[in-house]
């Protein structure tokens, strides 16, 4: 018999660890992680993209193999702390009645210490009639890069799936999708001159404040998903220049374009390339295409029927707006349908003093058993 942690407990522990990224350091959760998944009977590999940046899939075989495996999938990264003070340690798991703080509480180590005690419940039971895999990444909150590189450089080991979890935040409500993001630096170069002569010089701000207005006025190719609604441009920074009485020679903004099912990141920009001609030369900072899956899916009905008592709620078709891992493992392992479902609150990500509920760790935990259960045909 394996020892089962407590999820909370196990939450907090795994708050313990500084995976703050910059600069990641995901090496030391990842030990922890595979000893515990090991010794539960896992078959445990780790691939990783640069020093100390380690994902870990592990995998329990089941018997017979009437379905392919159901894969639950998290990231053990967190963003920084901030600039501003934080009233509770980050790092101490603190409790304060149903409230866990830290960083990472919500997103998304909540769901990462769910996602764990769920797979050492599932090695306890005979009769698997399908393979059980976990996909812990390592560098999500930088654009996917540890999904990335296990979807584009480790193909064999990432290997298929025939449905996927993401335990990203989501109140525990099961959700089918999410848009995609673009984001872009858009880059306007000029010819430096002293300010008092600016006609011998070229005026990089004002080539990328044309674009900025030509931005404004951009619309989309696309019709709007009934549920992940339209397409969205934001320009969310802007730099240029070196001091007042010289003629700027550069400037850029960033981009950031949110898409929905039906687009593809690389036609986007494409698109909006040819949009804003020569003036601006774009440079892709992050590509992480939208998901969606089709409610009629018949193991959308059997998450439903698992989720209903456990939300106290009949879900919904709904889906997220921000981008997860899925966005690469989704396409690499075959297109499994896919729900983002996790213990974490979406409203708590990435803020000071970021906090999860107790309660719904445990929820997860046991939604979590439920649908692996069910997926290899126990019960």
């Amino acid at each position: 018999m394996t020892d089962i942690p407590d999820p909370v407990e196990l939450t907090r522990k795994l708050l313990a660890y500084k995976t703050v990224n910059p600069p990641g350091d995901e090496a030391e959760l990842a030990r922890f992680a595979i000893d515990l998944l090991e010794k539960a009977g896992y078959a445990v590999s780790t691939r990783s993209f640069a020093e100390k940046r380690t994902s870990v899939i592990a995998v329990l075989e089941g018997q017979g193999k009437k379905r392919p495996p159901l894969c639950f999938t998290g990231h053990m990264d967190t963003v920084p702390l901030g600039n501003a003070g934080w009233r509770v340690d980050p790092f101490s798991g603190r409790q304060e009645g149903d409230i866990l703080y830290g960083r990472g509480s919500s997103d998304m180590k909540g769901g990462l210490a769910a996602m764990l005690a769920a797979a050492l419940r599932l090695a306890e039971l005979d009769r698997r009639g399908a393979d059980i895999k976990l996909v812990l990444t390592a560098g999500e909150e930088h654009g996917c890069q540890g999904a990335v590189f296990l979807a584009e450089k480790e193909t064999e080991a990432l290997g298929d799936a025939g449905g996927l979890v993401v335990c990203e935040p989501t109140a525990n409500y099961p959700m089918l999708g999410h848009k995609g993001a673009l984001w872009l630096e858009a880059e306007a170069l000029g010819k430096a001159a002293h300010g008092s002569m600016p006609e011998q010089g070229v005026n990089a701000i004002y080539k990328i404040g044309r674009a900025v207005t030509r931005l404004e006025e951009y619309r989309f190719d696309a019709d709007a998903h009934p549920v992940l609604g339209s397409p969205t441009l934001n320009v969310g920074t802007i730099s240029g220049g070196t001091n007042v009485n010289i003629v700027p020679d550069r400037a850029v903004i960033g981009i950031d374009i949110r898409t929905v099912p039906g687009q593809k990141v690389e036609r986007v920009r494409d698109d909006l390339a040819a949009y804003l001609g020569d003036e601006v030369r774009l440079s892709p900072a992050v590509g992480a295409e939208s998901i969606w899956t089709d409610p009629e899916d018949p193991w959308v009905r059997e998450v439903y029927d698992i989720m209903e008592p456990l939300i106290g709620e009949t879900p919904g078709i709904r889906g997220v707006t921000y981008f997860t891992d899925a966005s690469a493992l989704k396409a690499a392992m075959g297109h499994p349908p896919t729900f983002i479902l996790g213990p974490g609150e979406p409203s708590q990500a990435h803020k000071t003093d970021e906090y999860c509920y107790a309660s719904k760790i445990t929820t997860a935990a046991e939604a979590y058993f439920l649908i692996g259960k069910r997926w290899m045909g126990i019960g």
